[in-house]
């Protein structure tokens, strides 16, 4: 009976220990804490790993800048992804198509590594609707998505017109460091 239980618990520490949560972040989120703001199209995408991990770099051609922080970064990496036959999932982590344009919020950490900031959260795929306006949307996360309080939520899809993301962009960033908007 001890080792059953024993073993019980030890499949429920594994199994809690490779899930990931994503805490939930605001367009506000968002906005104040990324490094930088981009609007750009995926050219390619290369695949490497990093100590046991395994990263999908995606080159970005940035057509635009909202929020600089620093340099520019050309690539984004994202956890995830195929090396040396090995298949890694990047639970909540975006997939970039090439040729697509997005809206970027990417944080920098101090590897100099660039990623696209609370993963599936922090981009958005540009279009254009019927009328010509330029819309950003997000789909829901399906994955386990937690408030400040460690409380699980439910997220919801995003759409928001191109021109309001912004204003919204510079509102914030005005009010919050005065860091300079370049368009």
């Amino acid at each position: 009976m001890r080792i059953s239980f024993h073993l019980v618990c030890s499949v429920a520490l594994l199994a809690t220990a490779s899930a990931t949560t994503l805490l939930k972040m605001s367009m506000n989120d968002l906005i104040t804490q990324s490094t930088s703001i981009v609007r750009a199209k995926v050219t390619g995408s290369r695949t490497a790993t990093s100590g046991a991990d395994i990263y999908t770099y995606y080159q970005l051609q940035v057509s635009e800048t909202l929020k600089q922080g620093g340099i520019l970064p050309a690539e984004v990496a994202v956890p995830g992804g195929v090396s040396k036959n090995v298949r890694q999932v990047g639970v909540g982590s975006p997939v970039l198509v090439q040729g697509q344009e997005y809206v970027l919020f990417l944080w920098t950490g101090k590897t100099g590594m660039t990623q696209v900031i609370g993963l599936s959260q922090g981009l958005f795929t540009l279009t254009q609707d019927a009328a010509g306006t330029m819309i950003m949307t997000r789909a829901a996360i399906s994955d386990q998505v937690v408030d400040k309080s460690g409380k699980p939520v439910n997220d919801s899809a995003v759409t928001i017109k191109w021109s309001d993301l912004r204003a919204l962009i510079a509102k914030t960033l005005q009010r919050t460091s005065g860091t300079a908007v370049t368009q």
